[in-house]
């Protein structure tokens, strides 16, 4: 008994001595993650490379919000051939009550994949999904859903003070496209039937313009308001993050489009796990062109004031639905919703820095509220000769069906599920895996993976 005794005595005062560490916690001056970027995902195969912010934190006062950050990314998928260089700044105490956000970024895609437009009501044909198996009947080779693009973006957008939670905001985001038929550097042309792709296809059609085929600028000017009582800003435990603003392209094929988005954490005090109670978290968004159309090469592009990932794209991959093939739904109107419960199983300390891991199961679904180019797509549906491509020939010498497009489709709901786990260094640097399954069989990418930084919202 007295043995027992001791032995709770000596447990007790470990457990005062971890939660004294826990509540000491505090980072000052830099602090650098660096990790190299070996990844993989469904889209542009294994990623090699390496990224990482770098943190200022001063003398600790503002901890676990840095003083500055710097995040950066240079890296290159070996399926895609997909290379991207990427550098940010941000920052809420560079200028008095002001948060300044700023990065560059290039992204080269010789293999781009392109789907076509409205989510479901563009059919996607299984047979010539891994399109490079496909060998047609004059012995070419054919990738179907591709393309090329290569894109320069210089964003800067600052926020400023009107209460204690909400600031005014606003910023321009240059954006340079070069688009075209696939550039595979690894495949000769002679084994490549550029000519025979939904990007051509489209073109014909019309619904992607001449004008916009090669790509183009836009220089996008943003102004609204944000609403912020978040406790951390990489994983909050409580508070709202609200933003409404209007975006407007000032160049050619000029728009208007108004984005929303609201963001709740809620931390649910059961006290069961010593690294910190669960968090629920969700998010409400749409986005939606009110005036003039969004030309071809910008159409995917999901705007946001600060970006939390380096890319922030229409519904599919890591940004807005999980479990969908990237950019899998274009459209003019979107709203979508996510849910997720945060989990912190474990927090410890290594080589002076504080890590945390945390699971966050999850639900993701969404909707088009707005199609794009109806008018083009439309008049497809009931034309075979329209609607498929006689010249896309099995090798077994049998037409391969490639239907295009079906209306009915438009509104269909989109939604999936899945799970994450998150390893995070002192409450700012994460890194996330993550699985997903989409339940809309007309947009299933299989079992989908991804694997990046920070929470999704």
């Amino acid at each position: 008994m007295k043995k027992l005794f001791l032995t709770l005595l000596c447990a007790a005062a470990v457990l005062s001595a971890a939660a004294q560490e826990q509540e000491k916690e505090m980072k000052t001056g830099w602090s650098f993650g660096v990790l190299p970027t070996a990844t993989y995902s469904v889209d542009n195969g294994f990623q090699a490379g390496a990224f990482g912010d770098v943190y200022y934190y001063g003398d600790g006062n503002t901890y676990p919000d840095p003083l500055h950050k710097i995040s950066w990314e240079a890296s290159y998928f070996t399926k895609s051939h997909r290379m991207r260089l990427y550098l940010a700044y941000d920052s809420k105490y560079l200028i008095p009550n002001m948060r300044v956000n700023a990065s560059v970024t290039y992204m080269n895609d010789p293999l781009y994949s392109f789907w076509g437009f409205n989510g479901a009501a563009a059919v996607q044909n299984y047979d010539i999904w891994s399109s490079r198996d496909i060998t047609l009947a004059n012995g070419n080779n054919v990738n179907y859903y591709g393309m090329s693009r290569q894109m320069l973006r210089i964003l800067a957008n600052v926020q400023g003070r009107i209460t204690d939670n909400l600031n005014w905001a606003a910023g321009m985001n240059f954006w340079n496209w070069k688009i075209g038929d696939m550039r595979d550097r690894g495949v000769n042309d002679k084994y490549y039937d550029t000519a025979l792709t939904q990007f051509k296809k489209y073109q014909a059609l019309g619904a992607i313009k001449e004008d916009e085929a090669a790509g183009g600028s836009a220089l996008e000017i943003n102004a609204g308001v944000v609403f912020d009582t978040r406790d951390i800003e990489a994983a909050p435990n409580h508070g709202i993050w609200a933003e409404a603003y209007l975006n407007g392209n000032v160049l050619s094929h000029q728009y208007l489009k108004a984005c929303v988005y609201f963001r709740h954490y809620i931390a649910i005090p059961i006290h069961i796990f010593k690294a910190g109670d669960p968090v629920f978290a969700y998010r409400l968004a749409w986005q939606q062109t009110l005036a003039g159309e969004t030309p071809f090469y910008m159409i995917q592009n999901v705007p946001l004031l600060v970006q939390r990932n380096m890319i922030s794209e229409g519904f599919g991959s890591s940004n807005t639905i999980r479990g969908l093939r990237e950019n899998r739904v274009l459209a003019e109107g979107l709203a979508w919703a996510n849910a997720e419960l945060r989990v912190k199983l474990v927090n410890f300390k290594l080589f002076n820095q504080y890590f945390y891991v945390a699971v966050n199961p999850f639900f993701d679904a969404g909707i088009i509220t707005k199609p794009y180019r109806t008018d083009f797509l439309n008049g497809i549906v009931n034309d075979n000769a329209l609607a498929a491509d006689p010249a896309l020939i099995g090798k077994d010498g049998k037409p391969i069906s490639t239907a295009i497009y079906d209306d009915s489709h438009i509104k269909d709901l989109i939604y999936s599920a899945g799970a994450g786990l998150k390893l995070a260094m002192n409450q700012n640097f994460i890194i996330s895996v993550e699985l997903a399954k989409c339940f809309n069989n007309l947009l299933d990418a299989g079992l989908w993976l991804g694997i990046g930084i920070n929470y999704q919202f």
